[in-house]
């Protein structure tokens, strides 16, 4: 075999598996977009109508009004600006405490550590059901209770000890050496987070940011438990309260969970490109 047909079929084989990996990622994308597409279109049909018994691609008619009729049913413009505070709000708040935290136990010796580890591993097991009295509670002596604070509080905490862990998974992986030079030229250790750390930790700190959006975006029952005023409600309560004044208009239902689904959609859309960077500290330092 002469080294051209070698080089001809290592270049075969290298297409051959290439396209492979595009069909089955094809296809696993497939099986997620898909109802995302359903309920798009299950949007458009008119009010009133059933589910159809079989797929229904695009609706005849494409009722549009749909999304301009659920915002005169219920106040979701608000509702939907409530929601974006919340969420502008929490989300940074969660990155810079959780990178704090994480920061902080990667610094630790090594008995504390794993101390914090395990107490941070036992809060996970932890219902959330489990707390909802507690923080009622202190919320109230804090006079939180009918204000944003209440929802943003747990934010200050890192919002939960999962980001934390994240934090501290991906500062470890760092070489020591690194800080203690900055250390010897007189860098404090906040000058080595903010210059060293987190750079570093860019691809952990877009994935805590977009599961702390998640998190704090469709956040039904902490708004449920500790607001009373209307004005305050956010988008998720608002899908509930169109909910129940009627549960059998699917289009109409369809179109208020699309207004909730899409900001998420284009939140990953936006960042997803830094999911598929190359782990720069596993190809450097082999750690």
């Amino acid at each position: 075999m002469t080294t051209d047909d070698g080089r001809s079929r290592r270049a075969a084989r290298r297409a051959l598996r290439s396209a492979a990996w595009y069909v089955v990622a094809g296809a696993v994308a497939l099986v997620f977009v898909l109802p995302l597409v359903w309920s798009f279109t299950s949007s458009l049909r008119t009010p009133g109508l059933a589910p159809p018994r079989t797929i229904e691609w695009w609706p005849d008619p494409a009722n549009w009004s749909n999304y301009q009729r659920i915002f005169q049913l219920v106040p979701l413009g608000p509702y939907l600006v409530n929601s974006v505070l919340v969420v502008c709000m929490a989300v940074p708040i969660t990155i810079l405490m959780s990178s704090w935290a994480g920061f902080a136990m990667a610094e630790l010796d090594e008995g504390p550590r794993r101390r914090l580890i395990v107490a941070s591993v036992l809060l996970l097991m932890v219902p959330v059901t489990a707390l909802w009295l507690t923080r009622f509670v202190l919320y109230r002596y804090m006079a939180l209770i009918d204000n944003f604070g209440a929802l943003i509080a747990p934010a200050f905490m890192g919002s939960s000890p999962f980001f934390v862990l994240l934090f501290y998974w991906t500062f470890r992986r760092i070489p020591r050496e690194l800080f203690e030079s900055a250390w010897l030229d007189g860098a404090s250790a906040l000058r080595v987070w903010a210059a060293l750390a987190m750079p570093m930790a860019r691809p952990t700190m877009i994935a805590v940011g977009v599961l702390a959006f998640v998190l704090y975006w469709g956040d039904f029952i902490n708004p449920l438990l500790y607001l009373k005023s209307e004005s305050l409600y956010t988008l998720p309560v608002g899908l509930q309260i169109l909910k129940q004044m009627d549960r059998t208009n699917w289009p109409l239902l369809m179109a208020a969970a699309m207004v909730m689904t899409v900001p998420v959609v284009l939140v990953f859309l936006v960042v997803q490109r830094h999911f598929l960077e190359t782990d720069r500290l596993a190809g450097i330092y082999g750690r």
